[in-house]
């Protein structure tokens, strides 16, 4: 076998290879008698039946597994010698030779490559990281969640409207100017609790307008940002049923409270707690937004050439998930546009050329500092993977395996080692480590939810 290579670019090359008659016929017998020895022809006892009659009989089977054992053995030889490993798949072109019997037989791939590039300097170049606060009221609104999720329910007897930390429970429908009923505005026994802004302010308002067993009618305009798009910004009349109305009394603020909600001795334990957790996500926050920063101005100095089959696989995602979400709102592509999808594959574009260069420049970092992805830590991150989405590790491995995925996730644990690496000799930390989450007791964590579910509040309010 011989084959030379051509330079299509600094990062793309294409190799033809040429595989000598004798080759071809060896390759060619050996499949046949591994045929033969399988199968039965009428007349002859399995393995007795003439080579020649096998070859003719089973020909298109026989020749394509001799062509796949020629290409992948011989790829795997070449790309050992050249010393490199392809980005992606390869490329094959081989219809205009088939193999026949008696002659060489040439084919031709081509495949990508990581490209050359000259690393900046980051080592101890220093890191600015935020430094993480965590404010009093903070921790009392976190409280107060969990009181107000552990507060008894009283029915309310008096005649009155609703109001701050009562229960509605109601039946509601949105209706056009039209009169006619809006998709997906309606609910029966639907409980909501005042105060806690669980609802938009323009139907809580509504609530507290309506008597326990009386029906009222008024005004609801869908915020901008609401995340049903095609009620975003949509103002609909919306008519209420008051079913029933209670009260919520909350638990005192002592130690049999943080015992009962976080399984902490004392409430100072569990305002502790708190605080720990906050400060916990804020320094993760801090020390990503930091990361990022960093990234970016390392990025800013490196210049490469980037592989065009690598941003193309890429921004094909990029479109494919933006479709997927289109076809899950209502009209979302009938309304789209043939304006839009330019725009929409230009955006991709250019997010996928920015994710190409980052992933280019830390598996570059990777190799440099020698850091590799053992199996146990592939085999982590599907655990995370499956976890995450309710799966079975085993389906999810398979999954993997069978779409050629474990390249990927690799290459994704590289490039977060590798991040880590740039940050820590850049003097932004110490590493990864041991979580500090990992090392509390399991009957500490209780309050996260709260936490979290404040924290996203916060953000989208800042939004």
């Amino acid at each position: 076998m011989q084959h030379t290579v051509e330079d299509l670019s600094p990062v793309k090359k294409k190799v033809a290879v040429t595989v000598p008659a004798d080759e071809v016929d060896a390759v060619l017998n050996r499949t046949v008698a591994q045929y033969r020895t399988r199968v039965a022809l009428p007349g002859f006892r399995k393995g007795k039946a003439p080579m020649a009659m096998i070859e003719k009989r089973f020909h298109d089977d026989i020749y394509g597994d001799a062509v796949n054992e020629l290409v992948n053995g011989n790829i795997s030889q070449i790309l050992d010698e050249m010393d490199v490993e392809p980005l992606g798949e390869l490329s094959f072109d081989g219809e205009n030779s088939p193999l026949t019997r008696g002659k060489e037989f040439t084919y031709a791939f081509t495949f990508e490559l990581m490209p050359e590039m000259d690393l900046p300097v980051y080592e101890g170049i220093g890191v600015e990281e935020e430094e993480p606060v965590v404010d009093e009221s903070e921790i009392d609104e976190v409280i107060e969640r969990v009181r107000r999720g552990m507060a008894e329910r009283i029915p309310v007897e008096e005649k009155r409207l609703p109001a701050d930390g009562d229960v509605v429970t109601m039946d509601f429908a949105g209706f056009d100017e039209n009169d006619a009923p809006v998709d997906g505005v309606s609910g029966e026994n639907f409980q909501v609790a005042l105060g806690d802004n669980q609802v938009i302010p323009d139907f809580e308002a509504l609530a507290r307008t309506i008597m326990p067993g009386e029906s009222g009618e008024g005004k609801v305009t869908f915020p901008e940002d609401y995340g049903h798009k095609p009620l975003a910004g949509k103002t609909v009349t919306m008519k209420i049923t008051n079913r029933s109305l209670q009260a919520r009394k909350l638990p005192e603020l002592d130690d049999a409270f943080a015992k009962k909600a976080g399984g902490l001795d004392t409430l100072a334990a569990m305002r502790d707690n708190i605080k720990d957790t906050y400060m916990r996500n804020r320094k993760e926050m801090a020390k990503a937004k930091a990361q990022s920063l960093l990234l970016e101005k390392l990025l800013e100095k490196t210049d490469f050439p980037m592989p065009e089959g690598m941003v193309e696989r890429y921004t094909q995602n990029i479109l494919q998930n933006r479709f997927q979400e289109l076809s899950r709102e209502e009209n979302g592509l009938a309304n789209f546009a043939e304006g839009d999808f330019e725009k929409m594959k230009e955006e991709a574009r250019t997010e996928a050329e920015k994710f190409a260069k980052t992933q280019l420049f830390l598996l570059s970092v990777a190799k440099k500092e020698g850091l590799e992805a053992t199996a146990q830590e592939m085999t982590a991150t599907l655990r995370q993977i499956a976890a995450r989405g309710g799966h079975d590790i085993k389906d999810v491995q398979e999954h993997y395996a069978k779409n050629n995925l474990y390249p990927a996730l690799r290459d994704r644990i590289l490039a977060d080692k590798a991040m880590d690496a740039i940050y820590d000799k850049a003097g932004g930390g110490n590493g990864a480590g041991t979580r500090e989450e990992d090392a509390k007791p399991a009957k500490a964590r209780k309050t996260k939810k709260a936490v979290a579910e404040t924290e996203a509040e916060d953000e989208k309010d800042s939004e």
